[in-house]
């Protein structure tokens, strides 16, 4: 079936009459009213025979309609069509769709249109300031039905996206615990990479914008979340934990979608930020092996390889920034309660100090260096052999920018780690000497 049929045009209308055209498109104003009102049809009550059951008739679509549903979300990324449906109360007509329909493909179209209307930021600021029509999408996160929660989640990154109303979503969000346990669900249990994607997006997001709400996140997996029920949630959600969650979804999507690995990975970065996010991933009960297991496999045997080319680096930057800033902090905080212990027991320094020293860890560290150095001569080249416009030489700032951060947090955690080698290295030394 053709997902994006051609929409209708109005040009007949307009032979016949004129004025039915939505804006300056050719879009009919007849045609997308009808389609509306028989969207009602397709949802009211009244429609359903008495030898059919409700769960029966809105189970599925039938072939006509969803293709003239389809055709108005592909419309819907018009601005005049967005307007047009604004006007005509589309928002109330989904979410009678919402609290009706069984259909998920209705449900997911209906989701569709409204993130393709949230894009125009006056649309945007409507329908984030209806508190009914926001509660009713939130709800929608704990959809069993990943296109619908793909596009639920397209629509939240719209409108946090939009800074006039990112705060109220923010506040929505903090005020529905619920939230917590239906994004950790998908996170720790979806195989869908788009949508394990699209969600991590909305994690980044909204712990980038709001650090009390990231706080509370990283508390809840100590302290179980209490919402309000909502009937198509999962049933029995475990006791979540943002870190292990963050951990399975980087894990799915590490080998299909590299944008999506540098989604979670910043989503780690920004939970060392704060103590208590460095403390939930290093004292989780496995000590935060897990967490620098992956990490520590990525760096030495995935990201910037010694068969890759030096330019690999410029590609790899912002990811390799978000993990060697996370091994960095794990690294300080690991080290201080392994010296703490030793000094307690009076013990050499144990197994896990020296995991933590792991030479191909140092050794990757070192290449990645010596291929930013060759980028930054290349750099430097391309420069003497031809003036840039002044968006080129932005664009080179830029990249140099992010260069130079993962420079300094490579360097630092270098750093460290010989120096911490070091004196492992001459503490054991010495009291060899004294047991001798």
């Amino acid at each position: 079936m053709d997902r994006n049929p051609s929409p209708p045009s109005s040009e007949a209308e307009e032979e016949e009459g004129g004025g039915d055209a939505v804006g300056n498109t050719m879009y009919s104003k007849h045609w997308l009213f009808s389609i509306l009102t028989r969207l009602i049809e397709v949802i009211s009550p009244e429609k359903t025979e008495p030898s059919v059951s409700p769960e029966e008739i809105q189970t599925e679509l039938d072939e006509e309609m969803e293709n003239d549903i389809c055709k108005v979300w592909d419309m819907s990324m018009d601005e005049d069509v967005a307007s047009f449906l604004q006007e005509f109360n589309a928002p109330d007509i989904f979410m009678g769709v919402f609290a009706k329909s069984k259909c998920p493909r209705l449900t997911e179209i209906c989701v569709g249109i409204l993130g393709n209307m949230a894009c125009f930021q006056d649309i945007c600021m409507s329908i984030s300031k209806d508190e009914n029509l926001g509660q009713v999408l939130l709800q929608r996160l704990c959809d069993s039905d990943s296109p619908t929660l793909l596009e639920t989640s397209r629509l939240l990154l719209t409108c946090l996206s939009q800074p006039e109303v990112a705060n109220v979503w923010v506040e929505r969000i903090r005020e529905n615990p619920s939230v917590y346990d239906c994004v950790c669900f998908i996170m720790s249990s979806s195989t869908n990479v788009e949508l394990l994607v699209k969600v991590g997006e909305v994690v980044d997001k909204l712990f980038d914008l709001d650090e009390e709400l990231m706080l509370n996140w990283i508390k809840n997996g100590t302290c179980r979340s209490v919402g309000p029920s909502v009937d198509d949630s999962p049933e029995e959600l475990p006791d979540f934990k943002i870190v292990p969650c963050i951990l399975e979804a980087a894990k799915q999507v590490r080998s299909d979608n590299p944008e999506g690995l540098d989604v979670y990975m910043h989503i780690l970065q920004l939970l060392t930020t704060v103590d208590e996010g460095i403390q939930a991933i290093v004292q989780a009960p496995d000590g935060g092996k897990e967490t620098w297991s992956l990490l520590y496999d990525l760096v030495c045997h995935e990201l910037c390889q010694p068969d890759d080319p030096p330019i690999t680096v410029q590609e790899q930057k912002t990811v390799l920034a978000s993990i060697l800033s996370v091994l960095s902090a794990m690294f300080a905080s690991q080290t201080d309660q392994e010296y703490t212990k030793m000094r307690k027991s009076n013990l050499k320094c144990p197994f896990s100090c020296y995991i933590l020293l792991d030479m191909p860890l140092i050794g990757s560290l070192i290449r990645i260096l010596e291929y930013m150095e060759g980028c930054g001569k290349r750099s430097v080249d391309n420069s003497k052999e031809s003036e840039q416009q002044e968006t080129g030489r932005a664009d080179l700032n830029e990249e140099d920018f992010h260069l130079k951060i993962l420079k300094d947090i490579c360097c630092e955690l270098l750093s460290n780690m010989l120096q911490e080698l070091t004196k492992v290295r001459v503490n054991n030394i010495l009291r060899g000497i004294s047991a001798g």
